[in-house]
C-alpha cells in the first residue's frame, strides 16, 4: 500500500470537523487536533494540508514505507489514531521484542514476522486500557472497534 492509498483509506475514518468536549484532541478535522497542531487553524484545514502533516508526522514518523505489507496499514492508521509512540509500542509488542517506542532496525526485523491478528490484538489491548484511565473515552469505543474489524476484514 502507498501512501496515497492509506491516507484516502484513513481519511475515510477521520472525517470532517468536530469539537467534542470529550475528546482529549479537543476541536479536530481529518483526524487532525488542536491538542497536537496548536498553530493551525483546525476549522479551516484544507485536506491538502492534512495530507501534508499524515505524512510528515504519522507515515514518515513511524516508517511505514519499511512496514511489512500485511500490517503497514494497520501501523498507521494506529500512529494516526492513537499517536505514534503507541504504535511503534504496539508494533513491538506484536513482535515480541523491547518496548521503548523507538523503531529501529531489530524492530523493522522482528516486523516481518508479525501477522495481522497480533498487530490488531495488541491494538485491541491499547483501547481497553486507556478506556480503564479514563472512562469517557468509552464513548469512542465502537468506532475503535469498527476500526479494528475493517482492517482485519480488508484483509
Amino acid at each position: 500500500m502507498t501512501y496515497d492509498q492509506a491516507f484516502k483509506k484513513v481519511i475515510g475514518h477521520e472525517g470532517g470537523y468536530v469539537n467534542d468536549p470529550d475528546d482529549p484532541g479537543g476541536e479536530t478535522k481529518y483526524g487532525i487536533s488542536k491538542r497536537a497542531y496548536p498553530g493551525e487553524d483546525i476549522k479551516n484545514l484544507t485536506l491538502d494540508r492534512a495530507k501534508e502533516l499524515y505524512r510528515r508526522d504519522y507515515w514518515d514518523k513511524t516508517r511505514s514505507d519499511e512496514i511489512p505489507e500485511e500490517i503497514r496499514y494497520a501501523h498507521f492508521d494506529m500512529a494516526v489514531n492513537a499517536g505514534t509512540g503507541a504504535a511503534a509500542k504496539n508494533l513491538q509488542r506484536a513482535a515480541r521484542v523491547k518496548v521503548d517506542g523507538q523503531i529501529g532496525p531489530h524492530t523493522l526485523h522482528a516486523a516481518t514476522q508479525v501477522r495481522i491478528g497480533d498487530y490488531l490484538f495488541w491494538r485491541a489491548i491499547h483501547y481497553m486500557k486507556i478506556m480503564n484511565k479514563n472512562n469517557r473515552l468509552v464513548k469512542y469505543a465502537g468506532g475503535w472497534s469498527n476500526r479494528i474489524a475493517d482492517i482485519y476484514n480488508d484483509q
